[in-house]
């Protein structure tokens, strides 16, 4: 396949391409569920920590408890989320994805494996191999993201 005139011809450019392509493709699956970014986090965060409580909710999206309320009460309008009082107590509230919450980010994972195949269809099995080792190569030193 041809590369237009002025495509990135430095590795990390065209990484950037990679990922580009990685993240449209995500937003577009967030968007279809008509949800925003942070709506589908919260959502696939409740999914995996059912009864989280709002601050646990801020830290893993790394925002602030007022914006995850705003998120949290966009989301309750929908019912795909609702709030519990934990053991009678009005102070404690717990936060759960309903089933339709549930649902709406149900096949997330699986539609971002086959983003990565159709990026990686044109390598063939040894190609990805080399691929991986060199890309174990040159990240075995660099930070894991997310880590501080």
């Amino acid at each position: 396949m041809d590369q237009p005139e002025h495509a990135p011809t430095r590795p990390l450019e065209q990484l950037k391409i990679i990922n580009w392509a990685q993240v449209r493709a995500g937003q577009d699956w967030i968007r279809s569920r008509g949800l925003t970014m942070q709506q589908a986090f919260v959502l696939s965060y409740l999914a995996d920590s059912p009864g989280a409580i709002q601050r646990d909710i801020a830290q893993a999206t790394r925002t602030t408890a007022a914006n995850v309320s705003g998120v949290l009460r966009g989301l309750e309008a929908r019912d795909l989320v609702e709030r519990r009082f934990e053991h009678g107590d009005e102070r404690s509230k717990r936060v759960f994805a309903t089933d339709a919450g549930i649902e709406l980010v149900a096949g997330r994972e699986e539609a971002m494996i086959a983003v990565d195949e159709s990026i990686l269809a044109p390598l063939t099995r040894s190609e990805r191999a080399a691929l991986q080792t060199l890309l174990n190569k040159i990240t075995a030193d660099l930070p894991i993201l997310g880590d501080s």
